[in-house]
């Protein structure tokens, strides 16, 4: 038998859907452009001279008289350290709390025949959409005793019933015979939970972790209402105090020489700025390949 020749047929592409997608690439890459070069710039005047910082505002395209003395100066300074050091207590304490949290709600609401299933899962909603107050929530917070305390930033937000949603929908994903076999083998809800479910939704669960590892990280209100104390603020309050100050004489107290600070006050801001941004920068690329694969679970069942 002879074999027939297969012609590969080109698709044609009309001079009307050449200009759109010509228009399309334009715009993305004005918008790539807008999004990107703050931070590009802020990566630059970082390791720039004071001086050039100073010079050109907005407007480096490469490091000039390159170095990384701003860098020197923001570590140096004991506010941003110690902010740091804050910041990492509230993730290192928080996070476990979160996911066992957001395991147990999860486990409850997708568990079928739980007593008083519905009621519970309504008033759990009600506060998705509805919160009691800024007022109320800092009485609340001074009543409990947590005011001006590093659990002010950490208890009041255990639980994301969002998440737990999430972890829900993940969870009724899961062969209902494994879990029925394990209860006839005597394990705990307990022991399900954390044996059997938790290594099966592993990819929602690193998800989980990143949304409320950002949340943490990038949280600055909280502890502006909650905390009076310069010593406990983390290290986002740090970097607002720095960008939004009318002056630079407090950000100048432990940074070495005042005439060193003068001359890279602009420089230093950026490298604070990089400081409090690159760990959660670093952190996606180990998480990427979960990411995906945990949020479209929530996506696609009910």
């Amino acid at each position: 038998m002879k074999k027939k020749n297969t012609v590969s047929k080109k698709i044609r592409v009309s001079t009307t859907d050449r200009i759109v997608d010509v228009i399309i690439v334009i715009v993305m890459l004005c918008i790539l452009i807008c999004t990107a070069y703050p931070m590009y710039y802020v990566c630059v005047a970082s390791v720039s001279s004071g001086y050039a910082v100073s010079a050109k505002p907005g407007q480096l395209f490469w490091p000039e008289g390159f170095n990384l003395y701003a860098y020197k100066l923001a570590l140096e300074h004991p506010l941003i350290m110690n902010g740091y050091k804050n910041t990492l207590i509230v993730l290192f304490v928080s996070l476990p709390i979160n996911l066992l949290m957001t395991l147990i709600a999860g486990y409850f609401m997708a568990c079928e025949n739980m007593k008083f299933k519905r009621i519970i899962v309504i008033f759990m909603m009600i506060p998705m959409y509805f919160s009691g107050g800024l007022i109320p929530g800092y009485l609340n917070i001074r009543d409990l005793g947590l005011y001006n305390s590093l659990w002010a930033l950490i208890l009041p937000g255990a639980l994301s019933i969002f998440n737990a949603i999430i972890c829900r929908t993940a969870i009724q994903g899961i062969p209902d015979s494994l879990t029925e076999s394990a209860k006839l083998d005597g394990a705990s809800d307990m022991t399900i939970l954390i044996k059997i479910i938790l290594p099966l939704i592993k990819a929602t669960a690193a998800v989980l972790l990143l949304y409320y590892g950002v949340g943490h990280w990038n949280s600055w209100f909280p502890a502006s209402i909650y905390l009076n104390d310069n010593a406990k603020m983390p290290v986002q309050n740090v970097l607002r105090s720095i960008l939004t100050a009318n002056n630079d004489s407090g950000l100048a107290a432990g940074v070495g020489g005042m005439d060193d600070f003068d001359e890279y006050a602009h420089a230093i801001k950026y490298a604070a700025i990089v400081i409090s941004t690159l760990p959660i920068v670093c952190v996606y690329p180990f998480l990427q390949k979960y990411f995906v694969k945990g949020t479209m679970v929530g996506a696609v069942k009910g």
